[in-house]
């Protein structure tokens, strides 16, 4: 391929072969964590919220947002990617459903938890992820709102995960300190 036809071809996709890979990388992830269940009380819990943490201070802000965004194109275009499918559904109708606003918020927290946390310390971190988990919380209730009542919402649609959500923020801090630690001591 001649540069200048290399040139174009940056020009229209602006991600280098290196963004790409850790892209998809997030993906299968994101597509885990999805998947792993975890017992826990009160209810079940997934590691998603904690791989969109993870990917937001370790990525960035730019690549943490394309990594879900290409995340949430695998599984609007019907691959099996997000918690509970194929068994509830895949694709679009499975987004449009009682979790899509939950989805639409942790694009938001990828976002907003990279932003203010990506390259700073420890408190600036779990600031920043609990920002995320508020946007998440905030995106996937007022969602959540058009298929229960609202007397109902706090129970169905925050509590049950607060627990687990601190839990999964205090892990992914610890390791984040930790990642910061060793690369600090390598450098």
């Amino acid at each position: 391929m001649s540069k200048p036809a290399t040139q174009r071809i940056a020009t229209v996709f602006p991600l280098s072969l290196r963004s790409a890979l850790t892209v998809i990388g997030g993906m299968a992830l994101l597509t885990l964590g999805a998947k792993i269940q975890v017992p826990f009380w009160p209810v079940p819990l997934n590691l998603q919220s904690m791989a969109v943490m993870g990917l937001a201070l370790g990525l960035g802000p730019r690549l943490a947002v394309a990594t879900f965004a290409a995340y949430l194109a695998a599984g609007a275009s019907g691959l099996p990617v997000f918690a509970g499918s194929p068994e509830r559904g895949v694709g679009l109708l499975y987004m449009a459903g009682p979790t899509g606003g939950y989805l639409i918020g942790m694009l938001a927290a990828s976002w907003a938890t990279g932003l203010l946390g990506a390259g700073r310390g420890a408190v600036a971190r779990v600031g920043a992820m609990l920002a995320g988990m508020a946007l998440i919380y905030g995106l996937g209730v007022a969602w959540l709102a058009m298929y229960v009542s609202a007397p109902r919402l706090l129970a169905e649609g925050i509590a049950p995960f607060i627990l687990g959500d601190l839990v999964k923020v205090g892990i992914v801090a610890a390791g984040a300190s930790l990642a910061s630690g060793v690369r600090h001591k390598a450098s």
